[in-house]
């Protein structure tokens, strides 16, 4: 009975864990009713993950409601894949949070800070499983209304500045995806995603189908934060709490990439959108730009959480560049990406909160021999940031591999060439951390700096062990990419 319906349990436990975690009496309460929250919505993951790999996609139907007439949860190996990357990271966060939160968020406000960080999972999860298209929509709003909460406990006052921005940026791009499905609904009489592949690929020479593929790549490219629609993500990854930071830039924007190559490829169809529309083009010089300059841009900045923030950007481009390469290698690139620079970007930001909590701050130039008072912290930093730059035996190295073979099968020797220079602009700014953390003078002050506490540096260290164990072991993510990126070409 329950093996049945872990479709639905996989969003329903979470959702309604975040309703009871708002009124526990205590910080610690609500810590160990989300850590276990989030530990069963992993392991529900991984069993459906397990199901489908090797048999076929599960169809719920929500209330006995035949589709496409009733809501209907599916499960298929695109968004097994994503739901495995979700809730592995949020099961790490969780036991990061213990300490990382308490330094970060009043005491009184603790409770609702798990409980908006269970209604922001919740509500990623939900995207990723429905099969309903404005289902999609109300679980992105849920995750989104979260996320603003979440980001605005920042200790900065700038953190609600960040998080209004974000606000008005996402409800902006929320407006395009609602009346995108409005356009589909209209044209088509139904929601249900399956549904729509059938019907759509023969309406898109029209005018509202057109429209509304128009619209859906506006707002999902600003939802991912693809340059130049990335304004909110530097500013909500550099003042939310460490902990939403790291969830954050390991999820949230995956998850809008995931429904982006859902709307393309099982929708309108990847010839139709992608080729016929031309977007294979317009992507890709997004794309290229986001590589170059937010890795440019990442080189000059002195606060860490930013300069991870526009390194975010230009790991986006990467994973959209290999989506508009419109083939099986291509989107086998990225998926492996999503999954590598989920796992590294995660460990980045742990870091760097766990530096703040014991510095007080995260401005590069107030770092100075940093790894000799926090060196288990400091290697993990290091480790995750050679798998951006793309070392060998980091995971990151096989996501590049399989991107520039991608390119090289295509001829794409220019942009194979800008894959590599950004590779070094990488180098340049991890290289700095690294000469700034090891090789500098440590100056004594009054304010005894030690390593981070172990529940901040257990799940970080677990997670910095998954670099070089999928870096060097690598066929059960290439393997897993690679299903997924046939399945979506029919193949």
């Amino acid at each position: 009975m329950i093996m049945e319906n872990l479709p639905a349990l996989q969003v329903v436990i979470p959702l309604l864990s975040a309703a009871i975690c708002a009124v526990l009496p205590s910080g610690k309460v609500a810590w160990g009713w989300t850590a276990v929250t989030c530990a069963i919505a992993f392991a529900i993951s991984l069993a459906l993950f397990g199901q489908v790999y090797h048999g076929t996609p599960i169809s719920y139907a929500m209330g006995g409601w035949t589709p496409p007439y009733g809501i209907e949860y599916r499960v298929d190996l695109l968004n097994a894949f994503i739901l495995v990357v979700i809730s592995a990271i949020a099961f790490f966060s969780s036991f990061y949070a213990l300490k990382s939160v308490q330094h970060e968020i009043e005491d009184s406000k603790i409770p609702l800070f798990y409980a908006s960080f269970l209604l922001c999972f919740a509500g990623l999860l939900g995207i990723t499983i429905t099969n309903d298209a404005f289902n999609i929509y109300v679980f992105l709003e849920i995750s989104s209304l979260a996320t603003y909460a979440l980001i605005a406990m920042g200790s900065d006052k700038r953190a609600l500045i960040a998080s209004f921005e974000y606000l008005i940026l996402g409800t902006i791009g929320a407006t395009f995806i609602l009346i995108a499905i409005g356009l589909l609904y209209m044209m088509t009489g139904t929601l249900n995603i399956s549904d729509l592949a059938i019907r759509v690929p023969s309406l898109i020479h029209t005018t509202p189908v057109k429209a509304s593929l128009a619209f859906f790549t506006v707002g999902l490219l600003l939802k991912i934060a693809v340059f130049p629609l990335h304004l909110w993500l530097t500013n909500a990854y550099t003042n939310a709490p460490s902990v939403v930071s790291s969830f954050l830039s390991a999820t949230a924007t995956k998850v809008s990439i995931y429904v982006l190559i859902k709307i393309l490829f099982i929708v309108f169809g990847a010839k139709l959108s992608l080729i016929y529309m031309s977007l294979d083009k317009i992507l890709m010089v997004l794309a290229l730009f986001a590589i170059v300059i937010g890795s440019l841009v990442a080189i000059y900045q002195n606060n860490i959480k930013r300069m991870l923030a526009y390194s975010s950007v230009a790991q986006i481009g990467y994973i959209i560049l290999g989506i508009s390469l419109v083939s099986v290698s291509g989107i086998s690139a990225s998926m492996i990406h999503i999954f590598n620079h989920a796992i590294a970007k995660a460990v980045l930001f742990m870091a760097v909160g766990c530096i703040f909590l014991r510095v007080g701050g995260v401005r590069i130039p107030d770092l100075n021999g940093i790894a000799s008072k926090m060196p288990y912290t400091c290697a993990a930093f290091v480790a995750a940031g050679l798998s951006l730059i793309g070392v060998p035996a980091t995971g990151g190295f096989i996501s590049k591999w399989y991107l520039l073979s991608a390119l090289s099968e295509q001829g794409l020797w220019p942009v194979f060439a800008v894959v590599i220079v950004s590779s070094i602009l990488a180098l340049i700014y991890i290289w700095r951390m690294v000469e700034i953390m090891y090789f500098k003078e440590y100056i004594e002050s009054d304010n005894k700096i030690t390593e981070a506490p172990f529940m901040m540096l257990l799940p970080m260290w677990l997670l910095a062990a998954l670099v070089f164990v999928f870096g060097i072991y690598t066929s059960p993510v290439t393997a897993s990419a690679q299903k997924v990126a046939k399945y979506l070409f029919g193949i």
